[in-house]
């Protein structure tokens, strides 16, 4: 990777627009910009090191409940959706509780059944969708009031690693999964109808807690973003297929290390929270926790709405990117217990 350091305003706008740069904002290097290969073809690659936010946070214990995964929403309702071992919770936030929800749920097996929740359009307010990893491959639909269903099966070959719901709309508010095998990611989009449509069969090896960026992260808008851990990229897919690289964690990366969980933050006051599931053996093995960073640390570390929080799998370091139409900018703003095994999606709630 090539970088430059560049002071005139003019040639750093020519730059972006005809080379496809990723602006990378120093905080050390007073009047000087560093134009980076971010934003560009999966092909290239680049290595930004992101510095520290001006007050890091901690994610911090919120409840303890066994062999955490995913946390999805919030619901209309303002509580989450919280998968844990094979079985789906509500996860009440403000006062750190869990009770139990759609009991005709039990996930068939597989180590990583991430979910995802539908907030608009014929996918169904507050419905929930969960990865079903054993034939058959596919979704599984659960209703508001539990109710459960397969949506549909997949049919691309590997691993069924991420799922997100589109609720800006580029991708038709249709639901987002990733299959991986090997060196490429397959990305399916699912409507209400269960009909399956191929955006991409080679897509960079992404997983984990994908997302949909919001119409404010510039470039990205609309499109699918999604972390590769083996090498510590984060990327985007368009939805005409494209993948484009966003910028590069500058975390420590490698199976069950590098960046795995993802979530745009919200307007308002919000939490930061994120399954830190038990795992043994692991160099990371876990607490069988909610972690949550709170509104006041998230904002005090310079975090804002509309930035994507980006964390490792293991000990959930944590990165804020925030994009313009000029560029991203990246920012180391958290960290967690070193023991942490961060997965799934980070998701975010509001105080009631």
């Amino acid at each position: 990777m090539s970088v430059m350091f560049v002071r005139s305003p003019s040639l750093i706008r020519q730059l972006v627009e005809k080379a496809s740069i990723c602006v990378v904002f120093s905080t050390s290097t007073v009047g000087l910009i560093a134009l980076a290969g971010c934003g560009s073809s999966s092909a290239t690659t680049g290595n930004v090191t992101a510095p520290r936010g001006p007050e890091p946070a901690r994610w911090t214990p919120l409840v303890h409940v066994l062999r955490p995964l995913d946390v999805a929403g919030p619901r209309s309702d303002g509580t989450l959706v919280l998968a844990a071992a094979g079985r789906l919770m509500l996860l009440h936030a403000a006062s750190a509780s869990v009770q139990p929800f759609a009991t005709a749920y039990h996930s068939p097996g597989g180590e990583e059944p991430y979910i995802a929740l539908a907030t608009r359009g014929c996918l169904g307010s507050d419905q929930v969708y969960a990865l079903r990893l054993r034939p058959p491959r596919g979704v599984v639909a659960v209703s508001a009031q539990g109710r459960v269903r397969q949506l549909e099966r997949l049919t691309a070959p590997g691993l069924i690693d991420g799922i997100a719901f589109d609720g800006t709309g580029a991708f038709g508010h249709r639901l987002l999964v990733t299959v991986n095998a090997g060196s490429r990611t397959t990305v399916d989009a699912v409507d209400c109808h269960g009909r399956v449509t191929t955006i991409t069969r080679s897509a960079p090896r992404v997983e984990g807690g994908i997302a949909v960026a919001p119409r404010s992260f510039g470039r990205f808008a609309g499109d699918l973003i999604a972390p590769d851990e083996k090498g510590g990229g984060v990327f985007a897919i368009t939805p005409s297929g494209q993948s484009l690289r966003v910028a590069s964690s500058g975390l420590p990366y490698g199976q069950d290390v590098g960046v795995e969980s993802a979530g745009f933050v919200p307007t308002g006051d919000v939490d930061a929270l994120m399954a830190d599931r038990v795992s043994p053996g692991n160099r990371h093995p876990g607490d069988d926790v909610v972690l949550r960073i709170g509104h006041v640390a998230l904002a005090a570390a310079g975090v804002r709405p509309g930035d994507l929080l980006v964390a490792t799998e293991g000990g959930a370091r944590t990165i804020s990117i925030r994009c313009s139409e000029r560029g991203c900018r990246v920012r180391h703003i958290a960290d967690g217990p070193t023991i942490a095994h961060g997965e799934g999606h980070i998701a975010f709630a509001a105080e009631r």
